[in-house]
């Protein structure tokens, strides 16, 4: 049988959202009374008030603690609103003007919004070593005048007085409460995540446990700049602790949109699952045990994954079994493993290997086998040793 080499896509399954910070598949649910729904929407609003409190507060109360703590609470916020911002556009189906859907638009705004927290968290970090440094190395004048200057504004909150600024005691009561919803919110969604045997509840409830782990370090340096004597350079100690954790998190974040929009392969652990609901589909095909997976690989879309396969079927296959194999292959990992929204599948004769990336074309290869047409209005003419027309 002649070499058969053919190449077939689909992009016409729709399951269930990922996201590189945390899965926000509720989010985007319509059913209002679903307890995952509930505790989930509950989640976000109040990422987001606490947001706007602690910043608030933050810049009332003195503490650099707190404020940085905000932006923290926002890398949280955006992310959902992200997802919630990108998902239907990200959805949508693939047309010929954009033949692999949408999904690198949400990596774009991915990559917009993880700058904006690393430059936010840069920011606040710079403030917490500028005053850490006037604390410890200038008189309290040129201490108050620098950090003053280097904010642009004129919001001393006391500067005047040195850089010695205690926090509020105020703002303790103010973490308090967060560090306390943040709780709730952990176990109430962790209760919500063992009854569904959802891991996609137990990832963000996991995420609320570590933002109240955020709330006491704000907390207890809150309370120790104020109960210790000579220690208000612990708030923005602790500012620069949390600023180094948005930072950390922007860093990542933006990192990951690069790759993604550089179209890095997908992730190992997606590759496996595919890899495993491919051989099963084996399993269910006459002469299964004949056919063998090479390849599994892929790009990452927003939250879509766009995979491809390179699979091995004998020499004398017709093209109907191997057009039956590949619905059953695209079906099976289609249904099974989440967020698959394209499979393309590359069939070869067993008796063939294939090299690894031979579909590119190699750019140093010259065009010899195309010769450039001939003018169609001098095809007729020929030409002497000097260009000249022999026939006029």
């Amino acid at each position: 049988m002649a070499t058969l080499s053919q190449t077939r896509s689909h992009s016409g399954h729709k399951h269930g959202l990922g996201h590189h910070h945390h899965d926000n598949v509720y989010l985007t649910s319509q059913n209002k009374n679903d307890a995952g729904v509930r505790i989930t929407r509950i989640g976000l609003y109040s990422n987001l008030g606490m947001a706007i409190a602690k910043g608030a507060g933050g810049y009332l109360f003195n503490s650099k603690a707190m404020v940085a703590d905000a932006i923290h609470s926002l890398t949280d916020l955006a992310s959902d609103v992200l997802t919630l911002a990108t998902i239907s556009w990200s959805l949508k189906p693939p047309t010929d003007k954009f033949p692999y859907g949408f999904g690198k638009i949400e990596s774009l705004g991915s990559l917009g919004v993880s700058s904006m927290l690393l430059i936010g968290g840069i920011y606040m970090g710079y403030g917490s070593l500028l005053t850490l440094y006037g604390h410890f190395f200038l008189d309290p004048s040129s201490a108050a005048e620098l950090i003053t200057h280097a904010h642009g504004h004129g919001h001393s909150h006391g500067h005047e007085h040195g850089v010695d600024v205690v926090p509020s005691l105020h703002a303790a009561w103010l973490a308090a409460g967060t560090v306390a919803l943040k709780e709730w919110l952990y176990h109430a969604t962790m209760k919500v995540a063992r009854e569904r045997k959802s891991s996609v509840l137990a990832s963000n409830a996991v995420h609320h446990r570590i933002d109240s782990l955020t709330g006491i370090v704000t907390l207890a340096v809150i309370l120790g700049a104020n109960l210790v004597e000579n220690a208000a350079w612990l708030d923005p100690v602790g500012g620069l602790l949390i600023s180094l954790m948005v930072v950390k998190a922007g860093a990542e974040n933006t990192m990951a949109a690069f790759l993604e929009l550089a179209d890095k392969t997908i992730d190992d652990e997606v590759k496996a699952s595919v890899r495993k609901h491919v051989q099963r589909a084996f399993s269910d095909i006459p002469e299964g045990h004949e056919i063998e997976l090479r390849g599994v690989t892929g790009v990452k879309s927003g939250q879509n994954y766009l995979v491809d396969l390179e699979v091995a079927v004998p020499g004398n296959w017709t093209v109907e079994a191997v057009h039956e194999t590949e619905e059953q292959i695209r079906t099976r990992v289609g249904n099974k493993v989440r967020g698959v929204r394209r499979v393309r599948v590359r069939f070869l004769p067993k008796d063939t290997v294939a090299p690894k990336f031979d579909e590119f074309i190699p750019g140093d290869v010259s065009p010899r086998s195309s010769p450039e047409p001939e003018d169609d209005n001098n095809h007729d003419h020929s030409h002497n040793g000097n260009g000249d027309n022999k026939s006029k």
